[in-house]
């Protein structure tokens, strides 16, 4: 019987090799890509954070739709700095090919995205989320 592969690992790792390797425009924006903080880390920064995973099977094969997390964390006095990390994050992810390992890459979709304001004193991070939904094949 052949075996359902999950997209969670293969999808992060193709997902942060493209931000890292965008070192023209993405890379003069942030201090790094990270699933792990640092605790010692300048802002801004981007953080590959939470993800699910639900099949997309087909007749005769196995897919996987997988929802992934992304944050943006900046430090700068309003949202237009987080805002423009989030555009240049999304033009490298939405409707763009992607090499996931061991999988056929369908579509990468942009779902949403939202800015916060951290609360607490001194009120000074800002904190953009974005989810893109990455559907994936067994090859």
């Amino acid at each position: 019987m052949t075996e359902a592969p999950t997209g969670l690992g293969p999808v992060q790792a193709a997902l942060y090799g493209r931000l890292t390797g965008d070192t023209a425009a993405l890379g003069t924006l942030i201090t790094g890509v990270f699933d792990y903080v640092p605790e010692a880390v300048a802002f801004d920064y981007v953080v590959i954070g939470e993800a699910t995973e639900i099949p997309d099977n087909r007749h005769g094969g196995f897919g996987r739709q997988t929802t992934i997390t992304l944050h943006v964390w900046s430090r700068y006095r309003g949202h237009s700095r987080g805002q423009r990390i989030a555009a240049r994050i999304t033009e490298l992810l939405d409707h763009q090919p992607l090499t996931v390992a061991g999988l056929h890459h369908v579509s990468t979709r942009f779902e949403f995205s939202q800015t916060l304001t951290d609360p607490e004193p001194p009120g000074d991070i800002r904190h953009i989320v974005l989810r893109f939904r990455v559907i994936t094949e067994q090859e």
